[in-house]
């Protein structure tokens, strides 16, 4: 098997390092290699936050090089549109439409484009959208967004979904595992 590379990007507090954690938990416990690295930036200040995560036989390295990664994974639009750069020709693109603005256009210094989903689509005409925040509520909690995100992309991976939900439930703790199995299986059918 050939290194698949897998970039996750968000806003601090979105859960960007659990997610990152759990696919390469999932590559581990699957047999695989997997290296992982995040970039954690003005994340506690909800800034932007980037982690790689490969996965093969034999991994050598964290970093996905822009222009390599056959997932990306955003949990906000425009941190999609941010980091879109990294995927290959033909890598797949999901994201939750769900924005939140960050600190300069909170403070006024900027303005959230307006069109931040025909940029992306403009980017990536495969990419895929959809509303994370509602399926993370109706597993239970708003948090869950990552294991939502998690759960979209689980068919795409080269790890079974089986070994993904064990990791879930084994990094989640107390009454987060049942809300994260939740969500991880909100992802899936959406």
């Amino acid at each position: 098997m050939q290194v698949f590379n897998i970039v996750i990007a968000g806003v601090g507090g979105q859960g960007v390092l659990m997610a990152s954690k759990v696919l390469a938990e999932s590559a581990l416990a699957g047999g695989m290699d997997a290296k992982q690295n995040e970039v954690h930036g003005m994340a506690q200040r909800g800034g932007s936050v980037i982690s790689f995560v490969r996965i093969g036989k034999k991994v050598y390295s964290p970093v996905v090089t822009p222009g390599t990664a056959d997932l990306l994974i955003s949990f906000e639009p425009l941190e999609a549109l941010r980091y879109v750069h990294y995927l290959k020709p033909g890598g797949l693109l999901v994201y939750n439409t769900v924005t939140i603005n960050p600190s300069t256009v909170a403070s006024g210094m900027a303005v959230y484009p307006a069109d931040v989903a025909e940029q992306i689509a403009r980017a990536c005409p495969d990419a895929r959208g959809f509303d994370a925040l509602a399926i993370a509520k109706a597993a239970g909690n708003a948090k869950a967004v990552n294991m939502v995100m998690v759960g979209t992309v689980m068919k795409q991976l080269p790890m079974d979904e089986a070994t993904i939900t064990r990791v879930v439930a084994s990094v989640s703790k107390g009454k987060g595992a049942e809300v994260n199995l939740k969500a991880l299986a909100g992802g899936a059918a959406a």
